[in-house]
């Protein structure tokens, strides 16, 4: 068998349809937007239809989607944007289980006088709207806590959370990379102030995303340069990306029903090709609140002893098998994932683990050689250790 992909939480191929919806503003409808010409005003009505596609997916207004280089982008811009306008107030509340393009600006936010605090997850890696009220003060000025945790899948109680800091007047933003296109992400449902989302994620190309600013909400750029995007995002639009972006949108809502069920086959066919085996293994996170398609997993033999998560990606790959963790080398060290440290997995445990995630291209018969393949190599590790 070729290579087996079971990554797809970290990137998704391209869709052939989404390919053929951007093709032709690569080509003959080439134009910038930003441009007078006719060439130009192909690709503005070309960005604006994508921007209302967007906008309706979402429920929101077309005038609220700012389009972006991605979701790393769009995290950065809304903490930093709003931080900017906090009016005296110096606390950002998060959670430490989030992805490193919250994390990081929040974290570098200490160097302008801000006091980063982050809410504790329940057990199984969930973020709760009382955890996040122990965190908040007459001095907050902004929370951001993702939607759809990137390793282990939980969802997090967002529209109750949202509400929370309305009733406080909080400024509130999500990261929904890893939700849209997967599970229904409505604006007003939710109740969110801002929301961050990437094409690459749901079969569309790298170096497009999306951000939701709710109209009224009190934020300032943070890149300038240019009229484009209403002066909200300074730079020349990648209309290719834009088109392609919606169309992928299209495409995932479309078979989103049909995906899930699949991605819950394919994760109950693997769990039960794990059990047959003659090693433990635990889910970090609860799959009952979570998304179908991301499993994360962590191995021991009987007697307790964890191996390397690391060595067994890379026996995987040998086989061509792509799956990932969550571990980070550091100083010659591998240290655990942040999201399992922060849900209080043991080291031991947490680098031992994988994760898999499925994608719309998946077959059966590639879950089958998976589970072989993965029952071999940890039978020789476990044995070699």
């Amino acid at each position: 068998m070729n290579t087996v992909y079971f990554d797809n939480a970290a990137t998704t191929p391209l869709d052939e349809h989404v390919l053929e919806a951007m093709l032709p503003f690569m080509r003959s409808d080439f134009g910038n937007a930003n441009s007078a010409h006719h060439l130009g005003q192909r690709a503005k009505v070309a960005l604006e239809d994508a921007r209302e596609y967007v906008a309706s997916v979402l429920g929101a207004e077309p005038s609220e989607i700012i389009f972006t280089s991605g979701g790393t982008e769009s995290d950065n811009a809304v903490i930093k944007g709003v931080l900017k306008v906090a009016g005296g107030k110096k606390e950002v509340v998060s959670s430490e289980l989030e992805h490193h393009a919250v994390l990081h600006p929040v974290e570098m936010s200490k160097m302008d006088g801000f006091i980063p605090k982050f809410a504790k997850p329940i057990d199984c890696g969930t973020i709760t709207a009382e955890a996040v009220a122990e965190q908040l003060s007459d001095q907050t000025a902004l929370v951001s806590i993702m939607h759809v945790n990137n390793e282990i899948g939980c969802i997090n109680h967002i529209s109750e959370i949202a509400a929370l800091c309305k009733e406080r007047g909080i400024p509130f933003h999500t990261d929904s990379v890893q939700s849209i296109g997967k599970i229904p992400v409505n604006v007003d449902e939710l109740g969110v102030d801002f929301l961050s989302g990437s094409g690459h994620k749901i079969y569309g190309p790298k170096g497009i995303g999306i951000m939701y600013v709710r109209n009224g909400s009190r934020w300032l750029p943070w890149m300038t340069g240019g009229s484009q995007e209403r002066r909200r995002r300074g730079g020349t639009l990648n209309v290719p990306g834009v088109v392609g972006f919606a169309k992928a949108l299209e495409l995932s809502v479309n078979s989103m029903e049909e995906n899930t069920k699949k991605f819950k086959e394919l994760r109950s066919l693997l769990l039960s090709k794990l059990d047959s085996y003659d090693f433990d293994y635990s889910i970090n996170g609860n799959p009952e609140n979570g998304v179908a398609h991301i499993l994360n997993l962590s191995f021991s033999d009987k007697s307790g002893k964890c191996i390397d998560g690391e060595m067994l990606l890379l026996n995987l790959d040998i086989d061509g098998i792509c799956v990932s963790n969550g571990s980070a080398c550091t100083s010659g060290a591998v240290e655990p994932s942040h999201v399992l440290s922060g849900m209080g997995v043991q080291d031991d445990l947490a680098k031992s683990s994988i994760r898999v995630s499925f994608g719309k291209n998946n077959t059966e018969e590639e879950v089958i050689y998976f589970a072989e393949k993965l029952n071999s190599v940890l039978t020789r590790m476990f044995n070699n250790a």
